[in-house]
């Protein structure tokens, strides 16, 4: 005769196995996501300079000045201050000196340059490329790979 009984169930070690394949899953696609999510928010920063890069040319052609004083007139609207996100703090800059991003002057009577900044912000701040710029020659900074890609 058998007397044995049939345990139906799980045993702890097939308990800790999967909490321990599942550990190491989210060790890997954790740190995968978030380089995602801060490249795509990049990627919204970018699209935002792009884009007022190419309302200040639009407005230059039409005013010829990059008079940041005056930009509210202009037919597209670019005095928006973040990005679509809100990760990056939009500057504009209308006598910009070296590369600096920093203490960013909005008037001048006869601009005939521009430097646009997305500085970012909040959960952001630690992004590998940092504060992002554009100017009226086309010149994109950080140029590091990758940042502008």
């Amino acid at each position: 005769m058998n007397n044995t009984i049939k345990q139906k169930g799980f045993t702890l070690i097939e308990l800790m196995i999967v909490v321990v394949v599942i550990s190491i899953l989210a060790a890997v696609a954790v740190p995968s996501y978030r380089q995602y999510v801060a490249k795509s928010r990049r990627t919204d920063a970018k699209s935002a300079l792009l884009a007022t890069s190419q309302a200040m040319e639009k407005f230059y052609t039409e005013k010829m000045t990059y008079d940041a004083a005056t930009l509210g007139t202009a037919s597209t609207d670019i005095s928006k201050t973040t990005s679509p996100d809100g990760y990056y703090t939009i500057r504009f800059d209308s006598a910009p000196t070296g590369t600096v991003c920093s203490a960013l002057s909005t008037s001048s009577s006869n601009a005939t340059a521009y430097r646009i900044c997305a500085t970012p912000t909040g959960s952001q701040t630690g992004d590998a490329c940092g504060i992002l710029s554009i100017d009226n020659k086309g010149v994109k900074l950080p140029a590091t790979a990758g940042c502008w890609r």
